[in-house]
């Protein structure tokens, strides 16, 4: 049996590296690359730099369903035998800094298979930085394992 409970965390903020910016740049390249392919609208693009410093990528693919870059970006370096992540970041063109917040879906993501990896986000006065998925999910549910069921 697995029963999920809640926990706060207090968010800590990072700044950010060169290699930081590099993974940003990265991202941009490919949200530059895929902004119409033909949906005619602009794209949220991912980059995932793992533990190893393989950067991988991913784009948003919309229609009736729709997978967020960050769930693209990780199932291509997972499909690729990547199992430890660093930092991510997802960008669009119109957001400020060109940053994007990860949704809901994609910070539950992260807390079941890396919480404590870096997310690029702009602060409360829109400076870029990095906290740990963690820090962006408060009151998370994470997994406890009954092993007397």
């Amino acid at each position: 049996m697995i029963i999920f409970y809640r926990k706060a965390f207090s968010m800590k903020v990072y700044e950010l590296s060169d290699k930081d910016k590099e993974l940003i740049e990265a991202a941009l390249e490919m949200e530059k690359q895929n902004h119409d392919y033909g949906l005619h609208y602009r794209v949220v693009a991912c980059a995932l730099r793992c533990g190893n410093g393989e950067v991988y990528r991913g784009i948003n693919i919309g229609k009736i369903h729709n997978s967020c870059a960050e769930y693209v970006a990780f199932g291509a370096a997972i499909s690729n035998g990547q199992r430890e992540f660093d930092t991510i970041v997802a960008v669009h063109a119109e957001a400020k800094n060109n940053i994007v917040t990860p949704c809901g879906n994609c910070r539950q993501l992260m807390m079941e298979y890396c919480p404590d990896i870096f997310v690029i986000i702009n602060d409360e006065t829109g400076k870029p930085v990095k906290v740990r998925a963690r820090e962006l999910l408060p009151y998370a549910y994470e997994e406890i394992i009954i092993n007397d069921c």
